[in-house]
């Protein structure tokens, strides 16, 4: 199935009484630069698990693109955005020599990218609620597999997506050419 098409891909709007969970569009472009930038401010005064910088990644181009192809997803409580995450079928080129627990094709893989909550909302389960989330669209829509990469740094990400039920696949080197970005650890949840 597609992600960037309507018509294949199921999806309603997500909501509940304290949040909701939607599709991105361009309405929500400058508030997702202002949650990337304030995430970038706050890894910069605390500890950058991540290693994600302002000016870099991620960026207003990064919502751009994911609202122009229709994977971007935005947690919303009261109006403003919590926390998003992108959904899609993109995999790194050295998730290609790893031994996945399932053989799928490309299109029928999750991979999530550019996992962000705005530190307003650290620690109140936004994390949580955009992973169940992302877990309930690949079952809805017929996925076999949600994969991701994180730094090996990252152990806050690490131990949310342990706890998730996210299992330990292998550690690569994605070629970023980034000193501090050599090493990630790859995980996989399968349906």
């Amino acid at each position: 199935m597609d992600l960037n098409s309507n018509n294949n891909s199921i999806f309603t709007t997500i909501s509940y009484n304290d949040y909701l969970i939607e599709k991105a569009t361009i309405d929500d472009i400058n508030e997702l630069e202002e949650l990337y930038n304030n995430l970038n401010e706050h890894l910069e005064i605390t500890i950058n698990y991540p290693g994600w910088k302002k000016g870099l990644y991620p960026v207003r181009e990064t919502a751009a693109n994911g609202i122009r192809e229709n994977n971007l997803f935005v947690l919303k409580i009261d109006g403003k955005i919590a926390g998003s995450i992108i959904l899609n079928h993109l995999q790194e080129a050295a998730y290609r020599g790893v031994t996945w627990g399932i053989e799928v094709k490309d299109e029928e893989v999750i991979v999530i990218h550019t996992f962000a909550v705005n530190p307003k909302y650290m620690k109140n389960g936004v994390g949580h609620k955009l992973i169940d989330f992302s877990k309930e669209f690949c079952l809805k829509n017929g996925f076999k597999t949600i994969r991701l990469d994180v730094t090996i740094k990252n152990t806050p990400a690490m131990t949310l997506y342990e706890k998730s039920g996210f299992k330990y696949v292998d550690t690569v080197d994605l070629g970023l050419n980034i000193p501090d970005l050599k090493w990630f650890k790859l995980y996989e949840i399968i349906f």
